[in-house]
């Protein structure tokens, strides 16, 4: 089964961010929740390299890492026990042949390979936890999940992820939902670039939120507005004033979640949104081939390449991330409001930057 983790009560209490670390029965699914003995995690990126670490302090697991790249996250170091392999991982083949020897499998991977990825595993027979944000309707496999009696557990970072376990939680308080807002965003300490910004993970998938379109809910019904759009300046508190704008972040919720309004917005640095508004609008994020002179190209290509320098997190530099859901309803008849806020910094002992470990 496919499983949107925003149902509260059949996931809440059971989730540990960001991989589940047991596994147990629920009806005629398997899912997480008895020490597990060997778990393939599908690339060794900074976000997958912190979930290594993080599954690698319980001595029951083995954790291998594999990934295209020898290179992995400097924390990757002793004192943790992690198998690393370097393995082309864009064949689904090779990706099914690789995952026969492991009970569990983590997709870490791009969210362009996610997809792929998540079906090959379920063919499988593996239970399978992806953190990729593949822009798919991720229920198309759900009847494949169903016949093969595996558990599939999908985006499963902050926002979407922590962000829907949150929204259930509440949801399971209340008699009816009016409004949720959800605003979230990874940012530099100390932004030195133009953009004011910078990311610990490939900038095509940053620019993915800033092109996929967006769906949301106003007035009971889903509707799909363009990413960037409806821009807001908020103030965070701890953090100042930032902007805000919409982007695909509710995914799974908006199956899940009965609420007249609902929506979902990126935190930026003021003036980040307009800047990538107009590399959009211009077509330097287009993911189709042009000819310049005698060489076909694409301008997404041409962009990350010029992007990935600059928004790369030099040694010892700081990032943090910031949530805050809002959500509104009734409550044993009595118009309620609750707030949840999430503030987390980069990890000065290990290294590990915040956006990578949330």
């Amino acid at each position: 089964m496919v499983s949107p983790h925003g149902q509260y009560k059949q996931f809440m209490g059971n989730f540990h961010h960001p991989c589940f670390r047991q596994w147990k029965r629920y009806k005629n699914t398997r899912i997480f929740f008895n020490p597990m003995k060997h778990i393939c995690i599908l690339g060794g990126g900074r976000v997958g390299s912190a979930i290594a670490m993080d599954l690698s302090k319980d001595k029951n697991l083995q954790v291998t890492v594999i990934d295209k790249e020898k290179k992995m996250a400097n924390w990757l170091k002793k004192p943790f026990e992690i198998d690393r392999r370097t393995m082309d991982l864009s064949d689904p083949k090779t990706i099914s042949k690789i995952v026969e020897d492991f009970d569990f499998v983590v997709d870490a991977l791009p969210g362009a390979m996610g997809y792929k990825t998540l079906k090959t595993v379920i063919n499988t027979g593996k239970l399978i936890c992806d953190v990729s944000f593949f822009p798919e309707n991720p229920f198309t496999l759900n009847d494949a999940a169903r016949k093969k009696q595996v558990t599939a557990v999908v985006d499963c970072g902050i926002a979407p992820g922590l962000s829907n376990i949150i929204v259930g939680y509440a949801s399971s308080q209340m008699e009816s939902i009016e409004d949720i807002k959800i605003l979230v965003g990874g940012l530099p300490k100390n932004p030195d670039n133009i953009l004011k910004y910078k990311a610990p993970f490939s900038p095509a998938d940053v620019i993915e939120e800033y092109v996929r379109p967006v769906k949301c809910v106003r007035n009971n019904r889903v509707i799909t507005l363009s990413a960037l759009s409806e821009l807001e300046t908020v103030k965070i508190p701890g953090v100042g004033e930032l902007e805000a704008f919409n982007t695909d972040g509710l995914r799974t919720l908006i199956h899940t979640i009965r609420a007249r309004n609902m929506v979902e917005k990126t935190l930026r640095y003021p003036g980040h949104a307009e800047k990538m508004f107009f590399l959009r609008e211009t077509g330097f994020f287009k993911d189709t081939l042009i000819k310049i002179n005698d060489t076909m190209v694409k301008p997404l290509d041409v962009t990350t390449s010029l992007l990935f320098p600059l928004w790369r997190f030099k040694e010892g530099e700081k990032d943090f991330t910031v949530m805050e859901i809002t959500i509104k309803g009734l409550r044993v008849g009595i118009k309620t409001t609750f707030v949840f806020s999430l503030f987390d910094e980069a990890d000065v002992e290990t290294g590990m930057l915040s956006m990578a470990r949330t």
